[in-house]
């Protein structure tokens, strides 16, 4: 998003995180028009998540690449399938589905996308991307359709904090992924997920939090030493604005040499 979303700063931070060595993935978040008056830091400036997905792997070749998360009541389930199938064919399998309900009432407005029907909708496009993935033939409004490319289904993250998030998460993800959760709701949550997906005969979710950093190095440490005490298995480090491609790699190498060194 905003003026630091130009192809060679996007190229240049992605290429740093796989140079780094230590992190496993890169991650976008998704909007797509967001109201003058909320554009403060952005200046309205935002790229589509998966289309830029699409752009950064061709330019790195390990890390994952992610998005946390797309707005799925935003899109066309089917569309939205081929689209993820195709990233994953194209990339080597790398990519990470990040899958909200969304938030911002002047976008649903804005793409004429009933917000009181966004976890109907949701649960619509999780259920089509299990489907897609899990059969050569599938058939959509009664029609018979081959999905191909098929390659292996990129584990779905799902937001959000609500118990129904935590239904969604049980049922269709692979993980579960709240942003900005207390740790006494998250115990709670991961109980609830627990339960859950055994009742399903699935297996039980994995939890994928973010955790921030501002270049305090002992907090970051104590904050990654306590979601590991949490059994959290994948961390989203937000490394929050920056203002150029060299302030990134600041940080991401502040990070390796200061805050990964004493945790590894």
């Amino acid at each position: 998003m905003g003026r630091q979303s130009t192809p060679e700063i996007l190229l240049a931070c992605a290429q740093a995180v796989e140079a780094a060595e230590i992190f496993d993935g890169a991650f976008v978040v998704d909007h797509l028009l967001i109201p003058p008056e909320q554009a403060e830091g952005s200046g309205g400036r935002y790229l589509e998540a998966l289309v830029t997905l699409a752009f950064l792997a061709g330019a790195t070749s390990r890390i994952r690449l992610g998005v946390s998360v797309l707005i799925a009541p935003y899109r066309p389930p089917l569309l939205t399938a081929k689209q993820v199938a195709t990233i994953q064919e194209l990339s080597g399998n790398r990519l990470v589905l990040g899958v909200g309900v969304g938030w911002m009432d002047a976008e649903f407005r804005a793409l004429g996308v009933p917000r009181g029907r966004r976890g109907a909708l949701t649960d619509e496009m999780l259920e089509t991307l299990h489907r897609a993935f899990s059969s050569d033939v599938i058939e959509v409004n009664g029609q018979k359709l081959i999905f191909a490319p098929r390659p292996p289904r990129p584990p779905i993250w799902v937001g959000g904090r609500s118990e129904k998030a935590v239904d969604r998460a049980a049922r269709w993800g692979d993980a579960y992924h709240p942003i900005a959760i207390r740790d006494e709701d998250l115990r709670e949550r991961a109980k609830r997920l627990h339960d859950l997906a055994a009742g399903l005969g699935r297996p039980t979710p994995s939890i994928a939090l973010y955790a921030p950093f501002d270049g305090n190095v002992q907090a970051a440490i104590d904050r990654l030493g306590e979601l590991r005490e949490m059994d959290v298995e994948d961390v989203v480090i937000a490394f929050g604005r920056y203002t150029d491609a060299e302030d990134f790699k600041d940080k991401v190498g502040c990070f390796k040499e200061e805050v990964f060194s004493a945790i590894a």
